[in-house]
């Protein structure tokens, strides 16, 4: 399943369609905007000529991303990954793309946790995919039955990835670093998690999903971490982020998705290693969605500040 992929990447983005770093230098200017949010500013060493989106979706207690890559031709292609827990994508979707774009190039899933897909079986209901990525794990909660059937109803490709994928279009890279054969059967869910470093244009993010301290130390052992946004794993766990796993990447911007909850996310000690490690650290239950920006030689985050708080 993984050739299809790699050989007909580009075809997947294009049917879609038709459907509808460099060195960071450690700098950082805070500036405060006529709207009252905060525009973060870290500058990069060289010209970047176009421009990657990342926005992290602010989903409560669950993580999302879109990215929103340079489309060559003009445009962007759009891959989701993950959904968060409920129909709250879709709000967070509404407010980021314009009303007359219900396309999706590619919607990934990194695993089967409600916290993780329940908002895609509202999005893939009203948007046209160009194709869904997973596992292949099967979930157990009653949520992903019916996602799986919407996918099948709307004849949406399912294709499967483990560590050694890899997607490539225009001059963006997506690695999968993580599972590997042993850890996809795990009885622990979040131990087959698909782990995806993405390099577009100079710039390194590394998106860790749920995994835990050990899964960070197969990491640090088999791949080049390095990465200059770092989505920090299981939304701050105590189990993750540790000191060895911080130090190999030595993110500029940490990224923790995090809504309310009784688990304590994030823990004071992740947020101390993060901070040990000299990262600029957003949460999306302090900071909402937020969005990172590399083009024109710098990394620019915009992080709103919600003014009720």
């Amino acid at each position: 399943m993984w050739n299809f992929l790699k050989h007909n990447i580009n075809k997947i983005f294009s049917a879609a369609q038709k459907l509808l770093a460099n060195k960071l230098v450690v700098a950082l200017l805070l500036l405060a905007a006529a709207d009252a949010s905060l525009w973060f500013f870290v500058i990069a060493g060289n010209e970047t000529i176009r421009a990657t989106q990342y926005y992290f979706l602010n989903v409560g207690q669950g993580d999302s991303e879109l990215i929103l890559f340079p489309r060559v031709g003009g445009g962007t292609v759009k891959l989701l990954i993950d959904g968060g827990p409920d129909a709250k994508l879709s709000d967070e979707l509404g407010k980021v793309l314009p009303a007359n774009d219900r396309v999706i190039d590619l919607v990934l899933m990194t695993h089967p946790q409600l916290d993780h897909f329940g908002g895609f079986i509202d999005v893939l209901k009203n948007y046209r995919v160009g194709a869904f990525l997973g596992t292949g794990r099967v979930g157990t909660s009653g949520a992903y039955g019916e996602l799986m059937r919407v996918i099948r109803d709307r004849n949406i490709p399912y294709v499967t990835l483990a560590k050694g994928s890899r997607i490539m279009y225009g001059d963006t890279v997506i690695d999968v670093l993580s599972p590997n054969k042993r850890n996809l059967i795990s009885k622990e869910l979040n131990d087959g998690c698909l782990v995806l470093r993405v390099e577009s244009y100079g710039v390194r993010a590394l998106l860790t999903c749920d995994a835990g301290e050990h899964i960070e130390r197969e990491l640090v052992a088999s791949d080049d971490v390095r990465a200059d946004i770092l989505k920090v794993g299981h939304h701050g766990s105590r189990f993750s982020s540790s000191a060895n796993f911080l130090a190999a990447v030595n993110p500029k911007v940490a990224m923790i998705e995090v809504g309310k909850n009784s688990y304590g996310h994030p823990t004071p000690a992740a947020l101390n290693r993060l901070a040990n490690v000299g990262a600029q650290i957003f949460r999306t239950d302090k900071n909402g969605r937020v969005k990172i920006v590399s083009d024109g030689g710098m990394l620019r985050v915009f992080a709103e500040i919600d003014k009720t708080k």
